[in-house]
């Protein structure tokens, strides 16, 4: 008899210790270089922090494909000093939710996903912004930002050593962030006026350590 209850318990227990098998949890810390397209300046050059946690699930018994989610906090922005055609300080705090599919890349050992990402401003940003009047002018009559962004999200992960792994990620908005963001340039000495009006979008690389349980 007990070596029936045994048997009947070791069968249900199966499903959910090969489900634990198939589920890694994961933490992450680095770097988030990006821009924002749309603000008439050109570079990543804006440097912030990301972070968070997350989870690692095999969808498949040979752990080629898998999908993963994450909570994570990114610093993302724009960042110009040269006064060409203006100087801006502008820091964008996020909290991210990506789902990405995964593919385990049987050779090199490299694990690549593509997914979607939501992302929610968590405030609105604070910034400093210098610009010359008579030749450039951004409009800094409203710089809010959409609480909102949906973004694509590419992702590539190397392993270093045991449970630790290089993670290069790419991320670009889907939809804008501010639309509109109205520009006016002036030249010839003011004879000659130009108006732009753009749709912004964050555009980042992240440089991650991920350790995966």
């Amino acid at each position: 008899m007990n070596r029936l209850a045994t048997l009947l318990l070791s069968l249900l227990l199966l499903p959910l210790t090969a489900t634990a098998q198939r589920i890694h949890a994961f933490v992450s810390s680095g770097a988030a270089i990006s821009q924002i397209e749309g603000d008439e300046l050109k570079g990543f050059n804006h440097f912030g922090y990301t972070g968070g946690v997350g989870a690692l699930v095999s969808l498949s018994q040979s752990n080629r494909w898998g999908a993963s989610i994450e909570a994570a906090f990114s610093q993302r922005g724009s960042y110009n000093n040269t006064g060409d055609p203006y100087s801006l300080k502008l820091n964008l705090n996020y909290i991210d939710i990506p789902l990405l599919l995964h593919y385990q890349d049987p050779y090199g050992g490299m694990l690549v996903g593509l997914g979607l990402e939501y992302s929610r401003l968590v405030q609105q940003p604070h910034s400093t912004m210098k610009y010359n009047p008579a030749y450039f002018i951004p409009d800094t009559t409203d710089l809010t930002f959409l609480a909102n962004d949906l973004s694509v999200v590419a992702d590539a992960r190397f392993t270093i050593w045991r449970g630790l792994q290089f993670n290069l990620r790419w991320q670009y908005s889907l939809i804008p962030i501010k639309d509109p963001w109205v520009f006016t340039e002036y030249k010839n000495n003011g004879l000659t006026t130009y108006t732009y009006t753009n749709r912004c979008r964050n555009h980042a690389i992240f440089l991650r350590l991920i350790w995966q349980f």
